[in-house]
């Protein structure tokens, strides 16, 4: 083979490289929740799929029905895009999860402990040899255990009983357990419909609202990131200058009351969206909660594990 023609076929190679390297992908899986409102609205009005048309790029919709599901789903490169807790992203990241935070949904109290009406549960060193339905790796979880901490207690002073969200509330419902680390709407759902209490509440501990992508996803597409984001944030304005949009998307997902939704509406700030410092403090603040509690590590370094985790640059760049 002649010197010319084996460059011309090495540099054919390489070119089909480049392109399979940097081919824009045909489709978009991101996440929606009942837990992110912002999502809702995203997802019924279209904007996402509006700005990605242009480009003949699809949308796939995938329900997280937590924060767990979704770092799974991120973990196994099922979705693109997942909405998380901030703390609950910090630990998937420590626990090897490549992925990144890049955006804020939201600033909730979603999470508080749960107890029946009728129970004699005040605070939460009443929960000693109690059994506590808790789902791990979300923020009620880590709002569960840091609660534990400034009780003196730990995990292991308690029985848990794992579920996802909406079977922690009907355990507790059942009596089945004798508290729940609950989540809105499901939270706020059982104490309308059956005068559960929140009988420990810091709205402070509750981590932020973070929209996560993974690296790869981000390192191959960072302009397809963005549109992505320009997409969310059309979304998040919109339900800020439509709360009656807004309620009537989490009631028809939901398929709660206009009391449940109004409960868990007024305790969801939506009015950041650039993640950066504040949320970093936030989720370093937990993490290192946690580390003392021994859920994360002793040896882990969390301030750089933080600081890996969330990425400003695209939510910036995007404005």
């Amino acid at each position: 083979m002649s010197v010319s023609r084996r460059l011309l076929l090495v540099a054919a190679f390489t070119a089909g490289l480049a392109s399979t390297a940097f081919a824009q992908p045909k489709e978009v899986r991101i996440d929606y929740a009942t837990y992110n409102p912002v999502s809702l609205v995203l997802k019924d009005k279209g904007f996402l799929e509006k700005e990605l048309a242009k480009d003949g790029i699809s949308v796939r919709w995938v329900l997280s029905a937590g924060s767990n599901k979704a770092l799974e789903c991120l973990n196994a490169g099922s979705i693109d895009f997942g909405s998380t807790a901030g703390a609950a992203a910090l630990i998937g990241k420590i626990n090897g999860n490549p992925i990144t935070s890049i955006y804020v949904y939201s600033r909730p109290e979603w999470t508080a402990l749960v107890t029946g009406k009728d129970s004699t549960i005040t605070k939460v060193a009443d929960l000693k040899g109690k059994r506590v339905a808790v789902t791990r790796g979300t923020d009620p979880h880590i709002f569960l255990v840091r609660a534990l901490q400034e009780a003196k207690l730990t995990e292991k002073d308690v029985k848990l009983v794992l579920l996802q969200h909406a079977d922690g509330r009907t355990a507790l419902e059942r009596g089945d357990v004798d508290a729940w680390a609950g989540l809105d709407p499901l939270m706020a759902a059982a104490e309308v419909e059956s005068g559960a209490k929140l009988f420990y509440r810091n709205a402070p501990a509750n981590t932020w609202g973070v929209l996560n992508v993974s690296e790869s996803f981000a390192k191959d597409n960072p302009a397809l990131v963005q549109k992505v984001l320009k997409a969310y944030e059309e979304a998040r304005a919109y339900a800020l200058a439509n709360p009656a949009e807004l309620k009537k998307s989490l009631i028809a997902y939901t398929k709660l009351p206009d009391a449940v939704i109004d409960r868990q509406l007024a305790r969801t700030e939506l009015t950041h969206s650039t993640i950066g410092k504040a949320q970093a403090e936030t989720i370093l603040a937990a993490g290192l909660a946690l580390q003392e509690a021994g859920v994360i590590a002793a040896d882990t370094n969390v301030k750089a594990a933080v600081d890996s985790l969330i990425d400003p640059r695209f939510a910036t760049a995007s404005r």
